[in-house]
């Protein structure tokens, strides 16, 4: 499991105080507001105290350390900020979606297993996993209740009860 995980990214300037408005790639501002710094790397490089993070329309902004005008916060636009998940205790229940890569797909009925997540997006307003099968196809799931019945990060695996036809190839005159 990685230490450091991707939680924003700052995308513009906010006002001329030094504000960042950043895009969350984690559950909320309130969320990120829980740690006392970010870092500017994978491996937990340079970190950078966070004084205060609110809300501001989908997105957040954050009063950094040693950030105090325009010109510092254009300096950080387009950084990716992570957090250390050493700094925070989740909830029973609750997972990083950093943690699923590498998760068994099964069948939450039958334990028959569909294949191995190998990425987590989000592209519109639901998560969508791609889930590799071993013949290498690959087929994308919607997280989303009824279809998603468990997703067990620590075991390695994510229970699905998936409609006909999911997890295989459309046949001719299908879609008729």
């Amino acid at each position: 499991m990685k230490q450091y995980l991707e939680a924003c990214k700052a995308v513009t300037t906010h006002g001329v105080a030094g504000e960042v408005k950043a895009e969350l790639w984690c559950d909320s501002a309130a969320f990120l507001s829980k740690f006392s710094k970010l870092y500017r790397g994978s491996q937990g490089q340079a970190p950078i105290g966070l004084v205060q993070v609110r809300a501001h329309k989908n997105m957040a902004l954050l009063k950094l350390e040693g950030v105090n005008d325009m010109d510092a916060a254009r300096a950080l636009v387009g950084t990716v900020f992570y957090i250390d998940r050493t700094e925070v205790k989740l909830p029973k229940g609750h997972y990083f979606q950093a943690d699923l890569p590498g998760c068994a797909v099964i069948d939450a009925d039958d334990g028959r297993l569909y294949g191995t997540m190998k990425e987590v997006s989000q592209p519109a307003a639901q998560t969508i996993y791609t889930v590799e099968a071993e013949d290498g196809k690959l087929y994308f799931f919607p997280a989303v209740k009824p279809f998603l019945v468990k997703v067990e990060a620590e075991e390695g695996r994510v229970l699905v009860r998936p409609i006909p036809g999911m997890f295989s190839e459309a046949e001719e005159g299908d879609c008729e």
